[in-house]
């Protein structure tokens, strides 16, 4: 099971705002921007040069263009390869990225690439899995009422009728 932690933030951005604004934005949105206070990461820009890439290798029909290596991924954003990979995580389980390797000069290249065709493509798959999330939170929620009905009836009393709610305030 993966161990989310979607923290989806109300962001609005302005009818003319730059790509950067934009992408900042989605980021936010989405809980991909850094949590702390004095995070500097750039992961907006991070953003961007993935699209790019993926848009090269769709055009060239070369997938190995598409693939950043963490390294790269933590210049692009501005921080180290360690800080990079905490990031990554809230990418991978919102499956916005997706991990590839392949063969280049006899080596294994091993990085990250959109998961998708464009960026479209990539946040659909992250729109599934907090939709996933949701579904399973409202089983559970439907779930719950119905033990709640089930206990209350085992104790003789009827579903419909609510507990009262005994307080140590006094009226004035």
């Amino acid at each position: 099971m993966i161990d989310l932690k979607i923290q989806l933030e109300h962001a609005e951005a302005l009818p003319d705002a730059s790509v950067e604004e934009l992408s900042r934005t989605l980021l936010a949105r989405f809980g991909l921007l850094p949590r702390k206070k004095d995070g500097n990461a750039a992961m907006h820009k991070l953003l961007l040069e993935l699209y790019e890439k993926k848009k090269l290798a769709n055009r060239d029909r070369s997938p190995e263009k598409a693939v950043i290596p963490v390294e790269m991924m933590g210049n692009v954003a501005g921080i180290k390869r360690q800080t990079m990979y905490e990031y990554l995580h809230r990418w991978l389980d919102l499956g916005i990225l997706k991990k590839t390797s392949f063969v280049s000069d006899g080596k294994v290249v091993v990085g990250y690439e959109l998961n998708g065709a464009n960026l479209e493509g990539a946040f659909r798959k992250a729109e599934a899995s907090i939709r996933n999330h949701l579904d399973t939170s409202l089983r559970i929620v439907d779930t719950l009422q119905n033990e709640i009905k089930r206990e209350k009836i085992r104790q003789g009393m009827k579903p419909e009728e609510p507990a009262e709610l005994v307080s140590d305030d006094k009226p004035a």
